[in-house]
């Protein structure tokens, strides 16, 4: 009698955003937590032009050495999606050799962080391939990694979201004094950002009307829509954990801090990723009563007004008279077991490989319909 064949999962990392090398990192923790006795694992790397290549999945080349950052090996392999009237394989296509099946794919981690990765590109493109993931579907991944957007959507659902602009590449070039007046009426200090983007590159702090105009250059080198945004003066920054239960509902995390040190203003890629004493984190925050409750409940809110699935990391202000201000919703966190969103929900009881098997349950038992 044959045995049923184990579920197969092709982690699907690198992409074409300026993020590369943080997915590269998040796919190589990914890789080892997969238990090999439960899943047929094949690692699938998407290289900076797109190309859609078999990795080795070796998790030492995946990882960032000193300032040496990793990146997918475009020469490997090229791989596709062949969907059949049964269901969809990999397939690769070796130079001067017949194509060959990898086989059936049963749920695709695809950990992609930025556009055409976390922004509903891909989920789009597999749910036309009718192939199960794990994370948010089309609209949520969309609206999440659009802040200018995300702020409409939370703000329409009651939230509070910090005060902002929104500058594009086309009023830029077209009349940039407008654009810096109206940025200007946030006051200073302010932020300014990729519309669309994440790991805080991009990013710039801007501390007077001297500096804005860099400020928005930088940006756009990213992304043609710009998000201005006002300073959120004394607050402190605080992150908490949503993990979809089997029935639907979000659960939460324990609340955690980051506190900057060194030269860093912000939390920056260098404070996120690179080796040196950067930041200082507590798990659990040291919140006042009831602030952490009231975090959770906002957390759980952000998740469901998005319509998010699978996961999402909620980043909030805590102001200095105890109010909260949503920051954002993170649908694809930082995914290394030291990155925030997997420490969160260790000090809540789920460990690293427990978080990544529960992810890939989800997956497998998702609709497959309209979302």
């Amino acid at each position: 009698m044959n045995q049923p064949r184990k579920p197969r999962v092709a982690v699907v990392f690198g992409g074409r955003s300026s993020e590369h090398a943080i997915s590269c990192v998040t796919a190589g923790s990914v890789l080892q937590a997969i238990d090999p006795e439960k899943y047929d694992v094949v690692p699938v790397g998407i290289a900076t032009d797109g190309r859609w290549v078999l990795e080795s999945g070796e998790a030492e080349r995946l990882r960032i050495n000193g300032r040496e950052l990793p990146s997918v090996d475009g020469e490997a392999a090229p791989v596709a999606l062949s969907q059949h009237a049964e269901a969809t394989d990999l397939v690769v296509h070796e130079a001067s050799q017949p194509p060959r099946t990898l086989g059936e794919v049963d749920v695709v981690f695809p950990l992609l962080h930025g556009p055409w990765g976390e922004d509903g590109t891909i989920q789009g493109m597999l749910e036309m391939a009718g192939v199960r993931y794990v994370g948010a579907g089309v609209l949520a991944s969309a609206v999440s990694m659009d802040k200018a957007y995300m702020k409409v959507v939370l703000a329409a659902a009651g939230l509070p979201v910090m005060p902002s602009v929104v500058v594009t590449a086309r009023d830029w070039k077209s009349d940039p004094g407008a654009c810096r007046e109206r940025a200007e009426t946030l006051g200073f200090p302010l932020f300014v950002k990729p519309a669309r983007g994440g790991s805080s590159i991009g990013i710039s702090k801007v501390h007077d009307a001297s500096e804005l105009d860099d400020a928005i250059e930088t940006a756009l080198v990213h992304d043609p829509r710009v998000l201005v945004e006002a300073f959120a003066d004394g607050a402190r920054e605080i992150e908490c954990g949503v993990l979809q239960a089997p029935d639907g509902t979000p659960q939460t995390s324990q609340p955690a801090e980051i506190r900057i040190g060194g030269d860093h203003e912000f939390y920056d890629f260098d404070a996120k990723y690179l080796p040196g004493e950067h930041t200082e984190i507590d798990i659990p925050a040291k919140l006042e009563d009831g602030v952490a409750d009231a975090m959770r409940e906002l957390a759980a809110r952000t998740f469901e007004a998005v319509g998010c699935e699978g996961l999402a990391r909620v980043d909030f202000f805590v102001m200095p008279d105890g109010s909260l201000i949503v920051n954002e919703i993170n649908t694809m966190p930082g995914f290394t077991p030291t990155s925030m969103y997997p420490q969160m929900w260790a000090a809540s009881g789920v460990d690293y490989p427990e978080l990544v098997d529960r992810l890939i349950q989800l997956a497998l038992n998702r609709d497959l319909g309209l979302r």
